[in-house]
């Protein structure tokens, strides 16, 4: 029995990039013997072990035969005669295919090693076509690599181009589609992701109410200034309607605060980028329904989608952004529990609260106002 180091370590140590998981395969074992070795068993389909101390996963070398259509049309085989150089060639890329061992020594019979300093994202085999997910982790790749100068091989973007044109992509579970998105929305360039998917056809298939009006500018934009996910699937939306969000966050099983923020946005930020066009009873009306007296950290995050908007067009900050705080510091000033101890009740409360908002949102209007005279 043998073990190696599989995957993206191996991938990203030759990149000098730092990773966090290290995957291992085990050639020539079998279930029983890493049972008797403390190791746990965590796989069913094809047995994958958790180390009994470091908790790292080990998987038995395996082949895979195509059975059936999508992610789990697969029938594997992980006996112990299997080759390392077997369980590589399943692989999807080639610089995902290699392996090494005790000493450091790299196995890379598939040219990994070749692709990585000519900077290309390629297929290991034909097999590629398989599995559908393979076109989403080939952009995800391309969004993660490029700011070192990685591209797709022009043989691997036909054949993510064939699988798109046979419907390959029909056989996508909605979790796996929005696992790889989300992934890329948390690199350096998740607007590559998507473009990688348009120019192979592939968005109109898994990404189609994104055809109503995304907006990669902003994506971009959002990208330079937040770190924050949900910002940047935000800026990228904001110009769809509010049922084509909702439509898409509910086919694809994205969490809540991914819609909340969307929907927020398609609704409220162009009154937020005009706001020296808003009379006081608009901002006020605004600022209530974004609702940040409760929600301040979704409200910041609304007001950065809002400022990767204004970067994508001007490429500057802009004052509002500033200014919408200060709307929230005066409003948030009024006690409503002040209005109580004067004897306002029930509805009462709420619509005093909202005319003492407009009044101090007045002044400092008329503030602004008088300084900029």
């Amino acid at each position: 029995m043998k073990i190696y180091l599989v995957g993206g370590a191996v991938r990203d140590q030759l990149l000098h990039e730092p990773f966090h998981e290290r995957d291992w395969v085990v050639v020539g074992g079998t279930p029983d013997e890493l049972l008797k070795q403390g190791y746990q068993q965590v796989g069913r389909d094809f047995p994958v072990f958790l180390h009994p101390k470091t908790k790292e996963e080990y998987a038995l070398a395996r082949t895979e035969r195509k059975a059936g259509d999508g992610y789990y049309g697969f029938v594997c085989d992980f006996n112990p005669n299997v080759t390392l150089e077997e369980d590589l060639s399943r692989r999807d890329l080639t610089i995902n295919a290699m392996a090494m061992d005790d000493d450091g020594h790299v196995i890379d019979p598939y040219g990994g090693q070749r692709d990585l300093a000519a900077k290309q994202l390629k297929h290991v085999s034909a097999a590629f076509t398989e599995d559908p997910v393979r076109v989403l982790r080939v952009a995800r790749f391309a969004a993660r690599y490029y700011r070192l100068g990685f591209v797709v091989a022009d043989e691997t973007h036909v054949l993510m181009y064939k699988m798109v044109q046979q419907g390959e992509l029909a056989h996508l579970v909605p979790e796996r589609v929005w696992q790889e998105w989300q992934k890329s929305l948390c690199g350096y360039h998740p607007e590559i992701f998507i473009k990688v998917l348009e120019t192979c056809g592939a968005l109109a298939s898994v990404l189609s109410e994104l055809s109503a009006g995304m907006d990669s500018k902003a994506l971009v934009a959002a990208s330079k200034i937040s770190h924050d996910p949900v910002v940047r699937f935000s800026a990228l939306l904001h110009a769809l309607s509010q049922a084509r969000i909702e439509a898409l966050c509910q086919r694809l099983r994205i969490p809540n605060e991914y819609q909340q923020l969307a929907v927020l946005a398609a609704q409220f930020s162009n009154k937020i980028l005009n706001l020296a066009h808003l009379s006081a009873e608009d901002i006020v009306t605004t600022l209530e329904h974004v609702d940040p007296f409760r929600r301040y950290v979704r409200y910041e995050a609304l007001l950065r989608v809002c400022e990767a908007r204004t970067m994508a067009v001007f490429d500057k900050n802009v004052e509002y952004i500033a200014r919408w705080k200060r709307v929230f510091e005066c409003c948030h000033e009024i006690n409503p529990r002040a209005l109580i101890d004067e004897g306002y009740q029930g509805e009462q409360i709420k619509h005093k609260l909202h005319e003492r908002r407009v009044m101090a949102v007045q002044s400092l209007i008329n503030n602004w106002i008088k300084h900029e005279a």
